[in-house]
């Protein structure tokens, strides 16, 4: 929203109340943000993928999982879901422009954090101890 600009009564009214616990929008960010919910919405930023397809690219995820966070993305009108008739049923998944426009901070994001960790796939504790921003454990005060 543009600096200076007041909510109109009737804008101001249909905002959610996002703090609040059966604010419908927490559900949608819990499914967004939640283990895998992120890896599907990043992995089919690129393009529409068959269930194996997505499986394979998710390294870790069950097929329960998956299947779990697929149907609460759909639910919620992030992915679409296409089921071809033949023997056995494929079934394609891609982004809404609803998921497009929440994967796409979410891939920065990732860009983010991959262009800034060095190669070769140290830890955190590794990290944070080559760049000596370590925790040092305290130091005992006077008995």
């Amino acid at each position: 929203m543009a600096e200076g600009v007041q909510l109109t009564q009737a804008e101001a009214d249909h905002r959610y109340e996002v703090f609040h616990t059966d604010c419908p929008a927490r559900d949608v960010v819990d499914h967004v943000t939640s283990r895998w919910g992120v890896w599907v919405l990043i992995s089919l930023r690129s393009s529409d993928l068959r269930f194996h397809e997505l499986r394979d690219s998710i390294r870790g995820i069950s097929e329960k999982m998956l299947a779990q966070t697929l149907r609460a993305l759909v639910q919620d009108g992030l992915v679409w879901r296409e089921v071809e008739p033949t023997t056995p049923p494929q079934v394609t998944y891609g982004l809404t422009e609803f998921g497009q426009d929440v994967g796409k901070p979410l891939t920065d994001l990732f860009d983010r954090i991959t262009q800034r960790l060095p190669p070769g796939g140290t830890s955190a504790a590794e990290r944070l101890s080559a760049t000596g921003q370590a925790r040092q454990p305290a130091t005992p005060g006077p008995q």
